[in-house]
């Protein structure tokens, strides 16, 4: 008696506090489909929360410094700023925040988005290791409640008056290491409740929640201008610590710590793969977390991870530079206003949206990652190609070509930082050892959130000679993230291949197999 009730409590234990709460006021455990539906929106809102954090800096900096071109944001403040005349805080406005306010203002902005990505980038590698350790739910609530802390922090420097540069880079510093935690987290989380069949689709439409982070934290930087741009920091900061704490009490990381795979197991009746558990029925099989080497080692892992470090280069030179090169091109003869130009780029982020979900689903299709990222990655050659020759004839040429941009360039980075980072994750290798997910993720977005911190600063340097320039580099890392798949789509396209032919009949007798 007494060894069968110390499991239960254990893993009673382990559940959340909001978790057991719920379920005891409903007086019977949730299904596993509830169980899923909530670990999607859980991680959903949590990663929105990150990226909206991550957007209020680009919407600030207009405030901060009034010579930033506000063609570089995607909600650019012309949508508000002219609401603010005659405000309070008019004059904080138009004069700008020191040290952020004098001639070398745009670049000491431009050091603190780069010191942001490279912690970022850096400590997603030290958080994806740290994950495979510690109990993801508390990682991620940590991670949460720590970004929400600093990006206030950040803002807080106008109540006190800072003007020391310093102060502002060390905030964002420490918010971008504590940002790190978010990715490794919500995906291993996720790869822990899905099956393989449908996981592309389910991750490609999941992550959209880095666009719904980025459009929603601009409009609320925005609307809380007028109250001090201090306000723009502390708001998103406080609603994503608050998201943490939901997280905390409700999120259950896997189906083992609130005992569902016990029930999976006990029934008879056929399971649907995206009802099966990633390690499918090895739960129970953690074994020892796989270090930091032994992850880079895991068969797919290097050639994504390189792969990611030049698709998120394109992506996110994108997303800080989209704006400022449409209000800088004629477009159909005409320059378009720094507002209408921020708000066309937008559509690049819709196009991104579509082709997450149009890449998760042929490769769940197709059971083929590698050719369905790389077959995105060439294609984004010639789109690329197109957009920068033809998308000045016309407004409509120029939206329907960057539509079609956006979907290729976002496609296989969506696919890969989702699905990809899951099947690796649980690679076969691995014998059922759960406790590299977290690991295997961090490897590969953070080798990509390096190429996101190199793309927008060489497009700063190369921009100044010729567009055409940055164009030829951003086809070129096209080029080169397909060809660092190469060898992973063949593997593929022989194992489809060998599994059409047919099986040979080896249980006929000889003289049956030598007649014509």
């Amino acid at each position: 008696m007494g060894s069968s009730s110390e499991p239960k409590s254990k893993m009673r234990s382990k559940k959340p506090l909001g978790f057991q709460f719920f379920e005891c006021v409903r007086g019977s455990p949730l299904s596993f489909k509830s169980c899923q539906a909530l670990v999607l929106i859980l991680t959903f809102l949590s990663y929105a929360s990150y990226h909206a954090t991550r957007k209020t800096t680009s919407i600030v900096k207009s405030v901060l410094d009034p010579k930033t071109n506000l063609g570089m944001l995607h909600w650019p403040s012309h949508l508000y700023l002219q609401k603010l005349k005659g405000a309070e805080n008019n004059m904080t406005l138009s004069s700008g925040w020191a040290p952020f306010n004098a001639k070398d203002g745009t670049a000491l902005l431009g050091e603190i988005d780069l010191a942001f990505l490279g912690v970022y980038a850096i400590g997603m590698f030290f958080a994806g290791h740290l994950g495979d350790r510690v109990d993801l739910r508390i990682l991620l609530t940590i991670g949460m409640i720590g970004t929400g802390l600093f990006t206030a922090a950040f803002g807080a420097g106008y109540w006190f008056n800072i003007h020391n540069f310093y102060y502002f880079l060390g905030m964002q510093m420490v918010a971008g290491l504590f940002q790190s935690s978010g990715w490794p987290s919500v995906v291993a989380v996720v790869g822990n409740w899905f099956g393989k069949s449908k996981r592309g689709l389910i991750m490609g439409i999941w992550n959209a929640h880095t666009s719904v982070g980025n459009i929603s934290g601009s409009l609320i930087a925005a609307a809380m201008l007028k109250f001090g741009w201090c306000w723009s920091f502390a708001v998103p900061g406080i609603m994503i610590a608050l998201v943490g704490i939901t997280v905390f009490l409700f999120l259950p990381v896997s189906p083992d710590v609130i005992g569902i795979e016990e029930n999976l197991h006990s029934k008879d009746s056929a399971k649907n793969d995206i009802d099966t558990p990633l390690l499918e029925g090895r739960l129970e099989s953690k074994g020892k977390a796989v270090g930091f080497i032994e992850a880079w080692r895991i068969p797919g892992v290097a050639p994504f991870a390189l792969c990611l470090f030049f698709c998120k280069l394109v992506a996110y030179t994108f997303l800080y530079w989209l704006p400022f090169y449409i209000s800088h091109t004629a477009i159909g003869g005409e320059y378009l206003s720094d507002s209408s130009a921020g708000v066309l780029s937008t559509l690049f982020d819709v196009g991104g949206v579509v082709g997450g979900i149009l890449a998760g689903h042929i490769s769940d299709r197709l059971d083929a990652r590698a050719l369905t990222a790389a077959s995105f990655t060439f294609s984004a050659i010639p789109a690329l190609f197109f957009y920068r020759i033809y998308g000045s004839i016309s407004l409509t040429w120029n939206i329907a070509l960057m539509f079609i941009t956006g979907m290729l360039v976002n496609g296989p980075y969506a696919l890969i930082t989702t699905a990809v980072s899951a099947d690796l994750g649980t690679h076969s290798s691995l014998n059922g050892n759960s406790r590299a997910l977290a690991t295997v993720t961090a490897i590969i977005d953070g080798t990509g959130s390096i190429g996101a911190a190199v793309g927008p600063l060489l497009t700063g340097y190369i921009s100044a000679k010729s567009w055409s320039a940055v164009f030829t580099m951003l086809m070129a890392s096209a080029l080169i993230a397909g060809l660092l798949l190469s060898r992973l789509v063949v593997a593929e396209i022989v194992a489809k291949m060998e599994s059409r032919r047919p099986a040979p009949a080896s249980d006929l007798p000889v003289s049956s197999m030598d007649e014509p």
